[in-house]
C-alpha cells in the first residue's frame, strides 16, 4: 500500500472536517411516514423541526398509490428518502426548500397552477382580447 503524501494528507483532513460540518449543520431527516388522511409525507428532522408536504407536488410521487407512499424509507445518513416500490429517491434539503423536482419540471407546474387562477384582472384580459377577435389563428 502506498504511504499517502503530505498533500494527500491535508486534502483528506480537509475532507473530513467539511463531512463533520455537514453531518452537523445539513437539514437531515431523523424519521418520515406518509399520513394516508391528508396526503402528505412528514419528516421528523434531526435539529427537532418537522415538514410535511402532499406528496402528489412532487414530480416522482406524481400518481403514487398509497401503498407505495408509505413504503418511504430514510437513507443516506438522513439526506435521502427512498421508496423501494417506485424506485425514488428524494434528497431531504433540497424538499426542504421547496424543490419538488427536476428545474423544468417545477417550472411547468408552476405555469400550469398559474394558468388556472381566476382572478378579476385576468377575466378583464380575456374579455378584451375576445373583443379584439381572439387568438390569432396558426399558419398552416
Amino acid at each position: 500500500m502506498a504511504r499517502k503524501t503530505d498533500l494527500q494528507e491535508t486534502q483528506f483532513d480537509a475532507a473530513e472536517a467539511r463531512g463533520r460540518e455537514l453531518m452537523e449543520t445539513a437539514v437531515r431527516a431523523a424519521e418520515a411516514h406518509y399520513d394516508r388522511e391528508t396526503g402528505r409525507v412528514t419528516i421528523d428532522l434531526t435539529n427537532g423541526c418537522a415538514y410535511a408536504f402532499p406528496a402528489q407536488l412532487v414530480q416522482d410521487l406524481n400518481g403514487a398509490t398509497d401503498d407505495q407512499l408509505a413504503g418511504v424509507e430514510v437513507d443516506g445518513l438522513g439526506f435521502n428518502l427512498h421508496w423501494p416500490a417506485l424506485d425514488a429517491d428524494l434528497y431531504v434539503p433540497a424538499l426542504v426548500s421547496g424543490m419538488f423536482g427536476t428545474r423544468a419540471w417545477m417550472t411547468r407546474e408552476l405555469a400550469r397552477h398559474a394558468g388556472q387562477t381566476r382572478s378579476p384582472a385576468k377575466a378583464a384580459a380575456a374579455r378584451a382580447n375576445g373583443t379584439k377577435g381572439g387568438r390569432p389563428r396558426k399558419a398552416a
